[in-house]
C-alpha cells in the first residue's frame, strides 16, 4: 500500500512539474517582458510558484470534498482509521501541497534565469 501511494506521489509531483514547465516554456516572452520591464527574480519565482499552488490548492479542495463525500461508502473498505480521522484528513493535503511546492520551484527558477533580451527575441 505504500508503494502504491509513493508512487501516486510521485506521479503527481511529475505531473505538476510538467504542467508548470510548460506554462513557463510557453510564456517565455511574457516573462521575458516582465523581466524587462523591471520584474524581480523573486517576483517571478512567486508568480510561477503561485500559479501551480492555485492549482494544487484548488485540487486538494476539491479532493478533500470528495473524501468526506465517499467516507460513508467506503466506510467498510478502510481500516485503522474511522471515516472522521482529521490527522489523515489533515496530512494528506499537507504532504500534497509540500510535494507540489517542490515540484513548483524547479520551473519557478527556471523562469527566473530567463534572459529578456532571448526571450524577446525567439518567436
Amino acid at each position: 500500500m505504500n508503494v502504491f501511494a509513493a508512487t501516486a506521489l510521485l506521479l503527481a509531483a511529475i505531473g505538476i512539474y510538467g504542467l508548470l514547465a510548460y506554462s513557463v516554456a510557453q510564456r517565455r516572452q511574457e516573462i521575458g517582458i516582465r523581466m524587462a520591464l523591471g520584474a524581480t527574480r523573486s517576483g517571478v519565482v512567486g508568480l510561477v510558484v503561485g500559479q501551480g499552488l492555485r492549482l494544487v490548492l484548488g485540487g486538494i479542495a476539491i479532493g478533500i470534498a470528495g473524501a468526506v463525500g465517499l467516507t460513508r461508502f467506503l466506510e467498510t473498505m478502510i481500516f485503522g482509521i474511522t471515516t472522521s480521522d482529521v490527522i489523515t484528513f489533515a496530512s494528506a493535503p499537507i504532504l500534497l501541497a509540500l510535494v507540489a511546492m517542490f515540484a513548483t520551484l524547479l520551473p519557478a527558477l527556471w523562469a527566473a534565469r530567463i534572459d529578456p533580451v532571448t526571450a524577446l527575441r525567439q518567436e
